[in-house]
């Protein structure tokens, strides 16, 4: 991070949260067509959500993976992003955590790409 100013340290810190939602995207965007995007972002954000669900219950974040994977209701191909969207949650303030609704966010994300 950078230590010059708040406002550069802010700055690297909301690219690198654009960058993890790019990533995991990413790595689960296999070419989705119209019919099915709705239901991809959907998986998706069921699983942020239960990371983020996770995270109020002060689950370990080590332990994240193991914990959300065992109560999935997605598709197992889904399991890869917990690993990519865990740090991203669990840099987030406590309170922001509790107030926002992340899948919301990430499926609005993801619908728009």
């Amino acid at each position: 991070l950078h230590v010059r100013s708040r406002r550069q340290r802010q700055m690297c810190i909301r690219d690198r949260k654009y960058l993890v939602m790019a990533a995991c995207l990413t790595a689960l965007g296999s070419p989705v067509f119209a019919g099915k995007k709705e239901t991809d972002c959907g998986h998706q954000a069921a699983v942020v959500a239960a990371v983020q669900q996770a995270r109020i219950d002060r689950v370990k974040e080590r332990m994240v993976p193991a914990h959300v994977a065992a109560s999935a209701t997605w598709p197992e191909r889904y399991n890869t992003a917990i690993p990519l969207v865990t740090p991203w949650v669990y840099e987030m303030k406590m309170r922001d955590v509790k107030t926002h609704d992340l899948a919301a966010a990430w499926n609005e994300m993801c619908l728009a790409q």
